[in-house]
């Protein structure tokens, strides 16, 4: 039996590990798992979305071997000896979270973390970094409007869905600005998408730095130009990602060729800062937007002081106080960095993660896990690290 989870963390997130559509595929092709849905206030999908196509309507979850939510679960509501699967944010010894680990381990609970199920490739199978990048450029559009008062956009939390959103745009005229998105997976790719209904012109790297261009443009930076090796030697993908240490940034001349920089790229703490406090006081620099999608705290991107909120998006730095001040100061540079981007379009994404979740690892969830997909994203089996996540013994000890 399967549960779904209410969603308990603050502030509040309205998306579901499993839609109505994809419970009515497991309840027509999955004859021994029934689901049972724990009912939610605020839940994107209604109860009667689920209970009109045959599902269970159940606030007790104790008959349920499976267990699914999206975000950290409160520690009291913990049905010891079960099965999660949520985002524990516990991979990476997120201090925050080392007392939901603990109470997992005390609790005999086997957590399975939607950020480890991967394939044999070690590529991610289940994520919502497509909407993520999707909803942070949309923000990233609204704040400059905000900024230059050129427009005014709807919130993407108040659209009822993707192309309610992407309709708000079709009246916003940009001037001739430059903006540039780092990154190669699917947070820029969904970001992307979203620019690609206002139908900007798409220029390379080497035009983006030399040309200058009376239509608004993007570029889309990959690693190997915003950074390069030490040694000189030729870039390569998974050198860079086992060995940031040896890369030194190539980030700078672009950042002073751009009035929107949207932030989509995976940073490591050991690989170049994208902008560092004192280049924001070069001559010439002229970023007035960011959109930092990715929202690593200081030490990618300067500005980037603290995350932000969907009540509360945007906020303003201030290059020569280093503080955070108000948004659409001239001198200020105007910060989004909102870290639930999904959550503002939760049925979308949530349809999304729970395709991927039918397609991709329930045959090994209520089957046999001939590929490990479960066993690589078993962080504790019992309350239990597993051999895999041993490393995190100190943390969970709380050394």
């Amino acid at each position: 039996m399967v549960g779904i989870l209410k969603e308990t963390k603050n502030p509040p997130d309205r998306r579901v590990p499993i839609t109505p559509e994809i419970g009515k595929l497991i309840k027509d092709n999955y004859n021994n798992v029934e689901v049972y849905v724990q009912p939610s206030e605020i839940r994107a999908y209604k109860e009667n979305e689920y209970s009109c196509i045959g599902l269970n309507i159940d606030n007790n979850l104790e008959k349920c071997d499976y267990i699914l939510g999206v975000k950290e679960v409160k520690l009291e509501s913990f049905i010891p000896n079960k099965t999660y699967l949520f985002f524990s944010h516990t991979g990476k010894k997120q201090p925050h979270n080392r007392v939901l680990l603990q109470q997992m381990s005390k609790d005999g609970i086997t957590l399975i973390d939607y950020e480890y199920l991967t394939d044999k490739n070690n590529a991610r199978l289940v994520a919502f970094g497509r909407w993520a990048g999707i909803v942070g450029s949309y923000n990233g559009i609204m704040a400059y409007g905000l900024r230059t008062k050129l427009y005014n956009l709807k919130r993407a939390y108040e659209c009822f869905d993707k192309d309610d959103m992407l309709s708000q745009l079709d009246n916003v005229k940009l001037p001739p600005v430059k903006i540039l998105i780092t990154g190669g997976g699917r947070v820029a790719n969904g970001a992307m998408e979203t620019l690609s209904h206002l139908k900007i012109k798409i220029v390379s790297p080497e035009d983006y730095l030399t040309k200058t261009f009376n239509e608004p443009v993007v570029c889309r930076l990959e690693p190997q130009y915003y950074v390069k090796r030490k040694d000189n030697e030729q870039f390569d993908l998974n050198h860079f990602f086992k060995n940031p240490t040896e890369y030194k940034s190539t980030f700078l001349p672009y950042a002073l060729s751009t009035d929107i920089y949207m932030a989509c790229h995976f940073w490591d703490p050991l690989s170049p800062a994208f902008l560092k406090a004192e280049d924001y006081m070069l001559p010439g620099f002229r970023i007035k937007v960011i959109a930092d999608i990715s929202c690593d705290l200081i030490y990618s991107i300067a500005s980037t002081i603290r995350a932000s909120k969907i009540a509360d998006p945007i906020y303003g730095y201030n290059p020569f106080t280093k503080l955070e001040d108000e948004p659409f100061l001239t001198d200020n540079i105007t910060i989004m960095a909102i870290d639930n981007l999904p959550g503002e379009l939760p049925r979308n994404s949530s349809q999304d993660f729970a395709e991927a979740l039918y397609n991709n690892v329930f045959p090994s969830l209520f089957g046999e896990d001939k590929d490990g997909i479960i066993e690589r994203a078993t962080i504790l089996k019992n309350g239990k690290l597993t051999i895999r996540f041993a490393y995190l013994k100190d943390f969970l000890e709380g050394n």
